[in-house]
């Protein structure tokens, strides 16, 4: 197998699920929020600082809109307890003094391990030499004309030495970006700052339920339009400016995150809950789970659900569906109107907890003490 096959495989995780229908009487009846919730801020000594109270309760969780996926229907009654949650995506700054008190190195500085990798491949793949083993992680590169959007190995590359400090390639560094997101971290190295810091990763229910900031199926963050005053409200890739995933700096500069905070905060006072970089969560992903809470729980209220047992997904191409998967959140600065729209509360995908991307970066959530 060589390097391209192996670019290819590992690209499937940002692959995009297909249309599907939920219940509409859940929510007709519950009018949305009209005012936005107190917004409390830590004051470091009820949990540390940067981070905000997510109050808890009640929610319908998943989505019916005209954009929603078959993996988040049907809409279902869920309850999460109160909790803390950053304010913001763990950023560069806040990921290197992780790395310089504890010398952490990340997924993308290591060789990449055969038994992580070989259960996204079809099984009996090959192993491939030893030459193919480089550290190094998944960088979108985009292209220089408009392509079918149907083969996504187009704009994405296996990009050696790629991490955290060199988030698109050796060249590349995060120079000035301390306030951006830290991006190019595999969900075991989102643990291991997690326990460095005394949090944990939300579950998809505590995500999606603070991505809401207090909105009754919204269809975004902060309402049913895309736009507020002709202005976008989250860092997407505009459409209108330059097609997706053509890359011409002339026209809209460099495409990737930006400063956390350059939008607008939701109703708990988090910011980028979608867009800019997509967001690890602690739950496996199966494409059928809300399916399976539904049938499982019917119109009763699911309390604090934890996630499924294992991964499923049928449909990411060449991969198999029970490999691995955990859920990612938000969206990124890549996701437009024409070929990704996750920049939705209730959007969710799976992606190899092993690969590191170049969108992709987390933020965490602390318990009560009381």
């Amino acid at each position: 197998m060589n390097i391209k096959r192996r670019t290819i495989l590992l690209a499937a995780a940002i692959a995009v699920a297909g249309g599907g229908s939920a219940y509409f009487y859940l929510y007709k009846k519950t009018p949305r929020l009209e005012a936005s919730p107190v917004v409390i801020h830590s004051d470091g000594k009820n949990a540390p600082l940067g981070m905000v109270w997510v109050p808890g309760g009640e929610f319908l969780m998943g989505g019916d809109s005209k954009q929603a996926q078959a993996n988040e229907k049907p809409v279902h009654r869920v309850k999460v307890s109160g909790f803390w949650m950053d304010a913001t995506h763990v950023t560069n700054d806040q990921f290197a003094q992780f790395v310089k008190e504890t010398n952490y190195r990340t997924t993308a500085e290591q060789l990449p391990d055969w038994d992580t990798i070989k259960v996204q491949l079809p099984p009996g793949t090959p192993r491939p030499p030893a030459s193919a083993f480089v550290p190094g992680a998944m960088v979108f590169v985009g292209t220089k004309n408009k392509v079918n959007l149907n083969d996504y190995s187009q704009w994405w590359a296996f990009v050696p030495s790629a991490n955290w400090r060199h988030p698109t390639g050796p060249k590349s560094n995060i120079d000035g970006k301390g306030s951006h997101p830290v991006v190019q971290v595999s969900y075991e190295d989102a643990l291991a700052y997690a326990n460095w810091a005394g949090k944990r990763l939300p579950t998809e229910a505590e995500w999606e339920f603070a991505a809401r900031g207090g909105l009754t199926q919204a269809t975004y963050v902060w309402g049913d339009q895309l736009e507020q005053a002709g202005k976008l409200q989250a860092n997407i890739w505009d459409v209108k400016k330059q097609a997706f995933p053509v890359v011409d700096p002339n026209i809209v500069g460099e495409a990737g995150t930006s400063a956390v905070g350059t939008f607008p905060k939701n109703g708990y006072g988090l910011f980028d809950m979608t867009g800019n970089a997509w967001q690890w969560v602690a739950d496996w992903y199966r494409a059928d789970y809300f399916a399976m809470q539904a049938k499982e729980y019917g119109n009763s209220i699911i309390n604090n659900p934890q996630g499924p047992s294992n991964a499923y997904d049928p449909a990411d191409f060449g991969v198999p569906p029970n490999a691995p998967k955990r859920v990612i959140r938000g969206g990124s600065f890549l996701c437009n109107e024409d070929y990704c729209q996750s920049y939705r509360p209730s959007a969710r995908r799976g992606s190899d907890p092993f690969s590191p991307m170049s969108h992709l970066g987390f933020r965490l959530v602390k318990d009560s003490a009381s």
